[in-house]
């Protein structure tokens, strides 16, 4: 019994899970090898571009995720884990894609095949098992199938990445999902010829017309695709295990070719030459909604959709007040750089060898000479050392840029940008108003955001945002709104110290202010590191303070940005210690449709943070089941995909409790009838002693 025990002993414990980091290190890892895959053979060369690009977005999100400190879950480790077969899944059907045979990869057409030949032999049967080994089409149904039921699983607000990274790996999830490959239209010229020279003796001539579309087509066109071709499908064979007549057949057959190609070497390059890919299918994502053009510059409304920003300006400039697409009334008419989309778009056209659509061509300065020669005349002014002299040329300044766009060009273009930074730590409180001003009216120009930044205006801003009169405060906020739209702009800007005077006006700024603030701070929260620098500046109890507020004048942009932080650990506590809930529920029950999905989106990160348990209990309370299915049924589609999960949590709440009322009722019931048999034995004990 002894040894029994000691051999029992020994075994080795299961090995326990992974930890969070190796498996996202293993994912990292695993796209980063389907990158390097490349030059995909014609045949499905549209399928494995898209494949390879989709993969290769995901990459961002285990970067982030590698120099995360948040603790990832266990359900959504689980989930991750199934991406790292997918992904391999993945990774050998582009390796076919890039180094396979391209004989093995075209596509072929059974029913022509049996038109041609009523009676396959016994060799062609052979290599026709070995070409329908693994039909492609069904691995790309099924290896797209399996990342996206993967990313269906994995909840993307339970995890610490950016809302940039965040909406695109949404974007490759939805694309996955839409992704309806198909085998191309079969040529049936192709098939018929490539059977007819298969089946010839070695000695039989061959048309050339036939061996030179061959080679187009199969893009054997050089002999040293012919040798590698030829390497690749000995090797294909040889591993099926009959490698005897099929060898000789399929050398026979690249021997014409190749005979023929050494034959017409002068005309080989024509064949390189030609357009032999055909036109890349462009995702849907990357159509404006409007032309149903590529997008070379696009644009998001307040509904969330994007458009490009020539087309979207003429339907606002017609009057619309409504989103072209949804329908929805506009909260306003503010357009925002999707910079994350268009990055995107230009990935896919180098990758699939497209002309990526120009942006609207940098504005030239259209001043006239006299024009010209006023702004330089007042930035001679703006460089004297009297005081009224600057004041009026700062002022008349502010004006001109204001006017139009080609006033904000020449401007700039004189160089005005580093003199009115100079001045925005002036003693004078006029001067320093009329500074910012002009910034804030030169930032409205995509060109001079940049230039804005170089000339280090963002702590001069600063200084006025804590410092500056109540018109310079503001204007401040508005110029770090302006220029927050830019993504690398958001990190300088938060590290400069900008959030806590922008949630002080948030609080205590006059309505304007306020609003000025609250864009800023939902452009700046969107990059990740500056949310919990808000949370600490107390973003949060200016928020409550905007949602208690009888009126409602603030109640779009205080739900947006509570949504943008609730995805932070300091952000859910906060938002748990002032009771919000209550709040948000009421939001869900009667608010506007941008109201309650953004009401949602904080409901659900809260019922994914440490004190979930208790946010469902409270959701249960208020009976958010109704409320909620009625969201799921109507809403948008991301009111649709909060309100389903957060009725997942809840049923899964009140399964949890089903089970610990069962597990109190048994033991209530077990204690009861310890009792009764405890009163039987003394009962019984009592009659003996009698």
């Amino acid at each position: 019994m002894e040894e029994v025990e000691k051999e029992a002993a020994l075994v080795p414990p299961p090995p326990p899970p992974p930890p969070a980091r190796s498996v996202v290190e293993r994912l990292a890892e695993a796209v980063e090898n389907i990158v390097r895959i490349s030059d995909f053979r014609k045949a499905y060369k549209k399928q494995f571009c898209n494949l390879s690009r989709r993969i290769k977005l995901l990459a961002p999100m285990f970067e982030e995720l590698k120099e995360s400190k948040e603790t990832i879950s266990k359900q959504v480790l689980s989930s991750m884990e199934k991406l790292v077969p997918a992904l391999d899944s993945a990774k050998d059907l582009l390796r076919l894609g890039s180094s396979g045979s391209k004989i093995f990869l075209m596509p072929l057409d059974v029913a022509i095949v049996k038109n041609y030949v009523s009676e396959l032999s016994s060799t062609f049967t052979r290599y026709k098992k070995v070409l329908e080994r693994d039909r492609i089409m069904e691995r790309f149904q099924k290896v797209t199938y399996q990342l996206a039921q993967v990313l269906d699983e994995i909840c993307l607000d339970e995890i610490d990445i950016s809302d940039e990274v965040k909406e695109q790996v949404e974007l490759v999830h939805s694309q996955f999902k839409r992704a309806k490959e198909r085998i191309d239209s079969p040529d049936a010229e192709l098939y018929t010829e490539f059977l007819m020279v298969y089946h010839m003796s070695a000695d039989a001539d061959v048309d050339c017309s036939i061996l030179r579309r061959l080679a187009e087509k199969l893009e054997l066109i050089n002999i040293s695709d012919l040798k590698q071709e030829s390497v690749i499908l000995h090797e294909m064979v040889a591993n099926d295990g009959d490698p005897g007549e099929v060898i000789e057949k399929m050398s026979m057959l690249l021997k014409k070719i190749k005979d023929f190609v050494q034959t017409h070497e002068s005309e080989s390059v024509s064949l390189t030459s030609r357009d032999i890919h055909e036109t890349p299918v462009i995702p849907n994502d990357f159509h404006c909604p409007i032309s149903w053009e590529l997008m070379g510059d696009p644009v998001i409304m307040s509904t969330g959709q994007t458009y490009e920003r020539g087309y979207i300006e003429k339907w606002l400039e017609a009057g619309h007040d409504t989103c072209p697409k949804t329908q929805q009334k506009l909260s306003n008419t503010s357009l925002t750089p999707n910079h994350v989309l268009r990055s995107l778009i230009v990935q896919w056209c180098v990758e699939n060898g497209v002309d990526p659509p120009e942006r609207p061509s940098k504005p030239q300065s259209v001043c006239s000479a006299g024009e010209h020669a006023k702004v330089i005349d007042l930035l001679r002014k703006l460089s004297s050392q009297n005081l009224e002299e600057q004041r009026s040329a700062a002022g008349e300044l502010r004006l001109l840029a204001k006017q139009n766009a080609d006033n904000r060009i020449c401007i700039a273009e004189a160089g005005a940008i580093p003199l009115l930074v100079s001045l925005l730590c002036t003693n004078d409180v006029r001067l320093q108003e009329h500074a910012v001003t002009a910034i804030l009216n030169l930032s409205i120009c995509e060109e001079n955001k940049g230039k804005i930044i170089i000339c280090g205006a963002v702590p001069g801003i600063v200084h006025i945002l804590k410092t500056g009169s109540t018109e310079a405060r503001e204007n401040a906020a508005a110029t770090l709104f302006s220029l927050s739209v830019v993504d690398r702009n958001k990190v300088i800007i938060g590290e400069s110290g900008a959030i806590p005077p922008l949630v002080l006006l948030l609080s205590e700024g006059s309505q304007r202010g306020k609003k000025d603030a609250a864009r800023a701070l939902f452009n700046l929260c969107i990059y990740q590191g500056n949310k919990g620098r808000a949370i600490r500046a107390g973003v949060i109890q200016a928020l409550m303070a905007l949602l208690l507020d009888p009126e409602g004048a603030m109640m779009d942009e205080a739900l947006a940005i509570m949504a943008n932080v609730s995805s932070h650990p300091e952000g859910k506590a906060a938002i748990t210690a002032a009771e919000a809930l209550a709040l948000l529920v009421k939001v869900i029950r009667s608010g506007s449709t941008g109201n309650k999905e953004n009401a949602a989106a904080v409901l659900v990160h809260l019922c994914n943070g440490e004190k979930q348990q208790q946010h469902l209990a409270e959701l249960q309370e208020q009976e958010m089941m109704v409320p909620l299915q009625e969201m799921l049924e109507n809403g948008t589609d991301r009111g649709k995909r909060k309100a389903a999960h957060l009725l997942e949590r809840m049923s899964w709440f009140m399964e949890q409790q089903k089970e610990v009322q069962a597990l109190a009722e048994a033991a209530a019931q077990a204690r009861t009838r310890t009792l009764m048999d405890m009163l039987r034995d003394t009962a019984s004990s009592a009659s003996t002693d009698t």
